[in-house]
């Protein structure tokens, strides 16, 4: 029993690590390419670095973690995070930053699919949504302090980047303290070819669940890395959008834990249905109240409340859907579609601020997240279990 809860804490906490460093990096080096004169669409290009990242390395992760077990895979992913922060202050240039990200990328989804498959393997389905929801939360609560760190630009570009790396160091000396564990394995899925056949049969049962998180992928990417250029157009300051952002993140930190009980409870589709159409409704807000800080604090805090919970919702309701078997699949789908959702957020968002100045940045959010919500009202699914019950009667 202790050695499970040691596990689990280690597992949120370098979780929660890795969150500081992306909830940093984004409005950081946005700030940093905007002050020195960099447009919105290449600062939007440089910010889909990290997630091309993770859509390289995805159709390669499964067979190692398999093969090698959760703990080195998380040793691996987080090593590479560590050192990649290292490195920015060495040069500061365009596309050494852009590789340093896709490095990130790479480093940060390993991390977060060892870690995310280790943890829904283990709990119990009455506790996967309280596990899953505490996950989020610590990664929200290291989101949430990462953009505060971006003021530090004007002390010293490097100090941001320093901190963060050393913290991570910090974390990732603690994975070698855990015991080794390996997936359920079946046969036949070591390689790669077998890892593509495996994302159909996934898909056809989870497809569904892959929505949230691209939707989180696309909210987070845009939020951080495409608002920050918007807010300054509008002559927001830096501090203020360091703290705006922040609220964000501190609205999924209240309500992460309650709303992934609630979904144990009352079902993660409900549940999901409910906050998107409610975020949908808190971004629209938003959009009349761009030009109050007070306004967007309190609008981005309901938002965070509401959507902030999407991605860690998402993965649950993956793990209700599948057979445990498919459950490296599927949180290798799931980790897919957040960097489908985190690319096409700065790029949409970049091109959106370029060519539509005199519209509401947040009309692009409110829209997709209405859209995703009529989706799952119309197609969201029973869960695998209830369908396994419904057949053997």
């Amino acid at each position: 029993m202790k050695k499970g809860y040691f596990r689990f804490w280690i597992l949120v906490s370098i979780v929660a690590i890795s969150g500081f460093s992306q909830g940093m990096l984004l409005p950081l080096i946005a700030v940093i390419f905007e002050n020195s004169g960099v447009s919105s669409s290449l600062n939007g290009l440089n910010a889909t670095a990290l997630y091309l990242g993770i859509l390289l390395i995805s159709p390669f992760m499964e067979p190692p973690l398999r093969k090698f077990g959760y703990k080195p895979v998380i040793i691996f992913g987080g090593g590479l995070v560590v050192a990649a922060l290292a490195l920015f202050p060495v040069w500061k240039s365009f596309w050494f930053w852009f590789v340093l990200r896709l490095v990130i990328g790479i480093g940060d989804h390993a991390l977060h699919f060892a870690t995310q498959t280790w943890i829904t393997s283990f709990s119990s389905p009455e506790k996967r949504g309280r596990n899953i929801s505490i996950y989020g939360l610590f990664f929200g609560i290291g989101f949430a302090t990462g953009p505060l760190m971006t003021p530090l630009v004007n002390v010293n570009e490097a100090l941001p980047f320093i901190i963060s790396s050393l913290l991570c160091f910090i974390g990732w000396i603690f994975v070698f303290t855990l015991v080794n564990e390996w997936p359920e394995q079946e046969a036949g899925i070591n390689s790669f070819l077998a890892t593509i056949k495996q994302f159909r049969s996934t898909f056809k049962y989870g497809w569904v669940a892959f929505l949230p998180p691209f939707v989180y992928g696309f909210l987070e990417a845009s939020l951080n890395g495409s608002f920050p250029i918007y807010a300054l157009r509008m002559d927001i300051h830096v501090s203020s959008v360091s703290v705006v952002l922040s609220a964000f993140a501190i609205g999924s930190i209240i309500t992460q834990l309650p709303l992934g009980m609630l979904s144990d409870q009352y079902g993660r589709r409900n549940v999901l249905m409910t906050v998107l159409f409610l975020g949908f409704g808190s971004f629209t807000t938003a959009s009349f109240l761009e030009h109050s800080f007070i306004g967007l604090f309190i609008a981005f805090l309901v938002s965070g409340m509401m959507v902030g919970s999407t991605f860690s919702l998402g993965i649950s309701y993956m793990a209700d859907l599948v057979p445990k078997n498919l459950l490296p699949t599927g949180n290798l789908l799931c980790g897919i579609f957040f960097s489908l959702g985190s690319l096409s957020g700065p790029i949409f968002g970049g091109l959106f601020i370029k060519f539509f100045e005199n519209v509401s940045f947040f009309y692009i959010i409110s829209t997709l997240l209405f859209i995703v919500s009529v989706i799952l009202f119309v197609f969201g699914k029973k869960s695998y279990c209830m369908i396994e019950q419904e057949i053997s009667r």
